[in-house]
């Protein structure tokens, strides 16, 4: 690993190693989040990357610095599926080849995108169920082979590549920042963020956003130092990571503000928000920040700029009725139910009429088969049009003769439903 030059001048020299592959994304403003917000919101787009993520910046920083004996061994990485597509682009660019392990959740679309990215560079490896398990997987075959090992967020050159997005937002800012909100998984983007703006715009808020089934950085803060943390959810698979880098810890400890977290359900609402409002296309990772600008809402003065990083937009279009159930759970949308209906004639008609309004509509309705010669309940899915409809409905189902049983979020059938 190079002695690279953790500062603001590093992260500038990145910059122009980087310029001619790497875009510069828009900074563009979002009317929905700005009313949410109660200041002006911009949206980095670094979903409109050459490989729809920010990940190029780091793998391109750090392979093109490589020496000829090194280029010449190639380079090996892990990847939820964002730096992998990164890694196997850069490798094309400089005629370098690449294996990318990726764990099996990673999306097929981003599967994909890497094959092509590499244009023959590039061999794909999946192996296990979650990035850390391919990322042992990639330093096993480094150290074998030889091969550079181009960690997606804990070496320096990484973290430079990553940081040069405060560049960008820095001089495209129409006036003046207050707030950055920048996605968190193992912590190369908002530390290396951090790096320039401490030295270059210090009275800039830093806010990193974790996702709450996955918050390393928040358990590596609360100990003190990187931890594992047990039982990832890997939802939001781009920043679903068990442990924190070991470089990135004591950045993000020095010079990042805040870090927070936000539920899966709130990420999936807001990615469908960026959808059908902004004409977005993010991926979960890439809808963390817009998430946390609710939760800001009010702390940003009207006068002044909050900036989300939109961080990638990888996502696969049969993820949708995954995140549109996600979402609609969290709002307290849709329920489930288990149903048991007596053997006598009336008994659906009674549901339909007297436990069910007019305005709830019924998504789900299966028998649950109990052995082969009677039927159970019935599992039954309802969608609401308001939350707070929700009261109603649970006091008519207590008047009703009906057994029924609420499906809470937490429970183990509920599992079997998302």
């Amino acid at each position: 690993m190079t002695g690279a030059d953790l500062s603001a001048n590093g992260v500038e020299r990145a910059a122009e190693r980087i310029a001619r592959v790497v875009r510069r994304t828009p900074l563009e403003r979002s009317e929905r989040l700005s009313a949410a917000a109660g200041a002006g919101v911009l949206l980095k787009r670094e979903d409109l990357q050459q490989v729809r993520s920010y990940k190029i910046r780091g793998a391109y920083h750090l392979i093109s610095s490589l020496t000829e004996d090194e280029r010449g061994r190639g380079v090996v990485c892990a990847s939820a599926g964002n730096h992998g597509q990164g890694v196997a682009a850069s490798c094309a660019a400089l005629g370098i080849d690449a294996r990318v392990y990726v764990p099996g959740n990673t999306p097929r679309q981003k599967r994909q995108r890497i094959m092509a990215l590499g244009r023959g560079r590039a061999e794909l490896i999946v192996t296990g169920s979650s990035y850390d398990e391919a990322g042992a997987a990639a330093l096993a075959d480094a150290e074998t082979t030889g091969a550079v090992h181009v960690h997606p967020f804990d070496d320096p050159r990484t973290i430079l590549g990553q940081g040069t997005v405060a560049v960008e937002i820095a001089s495209q800012a129409p006036g003046p920042l207050h707030t950055v909100l920048v996605p968190v998984g193992g912590g190369g983007l908002v530390s290396g963020m951090a790096l320039w703006l401490r030295e270059r715009s210090p009275g800039v808020r830093i806010v990193g956003v974790e996702p709450a089934g996955a918050p390393s950085m928040t358990a590596a803060l609360a100990a003190g130092e990187p931890v594992d943390i047990a039982g990832v959810d890997g939802f939001v698979d781009g920043a679903a990571v068990a442990r924190v880098g070991r470089l990135t810890f004591p950045l993000v400890r020095d010079l990042v503000d805040e870090v927070v977290t936000v539920p899966e359900g709130a990420i999936c609402t807001e990615m469908l928000e960026l959808y059908q409002v902004d004409g977005i296309i993010a991926e979960p990772a890439g809808a963390l920040a817009g998430t946390a600008a609710h939760i800001l809402a009010g702390t940003v003065p009207a006068d002044q700029s909050l900036v989300c990083v939109v961080s990638g937009g990888n996502n696969d279009v049969s993820r949708y009725s995954e995140i549109l159930e996600r979402s609609l759970i969290h709002e307290g949308l849709r329920h489930y139910f288990l149903v048991t209906f007596p053997q006598e004639p009336g008994a659906l008609r009674h549901f339909l009429d007297d436990v069910l309004s007019p305005s709830d509509d019924i998504v789900v309705f299966e028998y649950v088969k109990k052995n082969n010669r009677e039927t159970g309940p019935a599992l039954v899915g309802i969608e609401l049009d308001r939350a707070e409809d929700l009261t109603g409905l649970l006091a008519r189902m207590d008047d009703s003769r009906l057994q029924i049983e609420r499906v809470p979020p937490g429970s183990p059938i509920f599992s079997f439903l998302t």
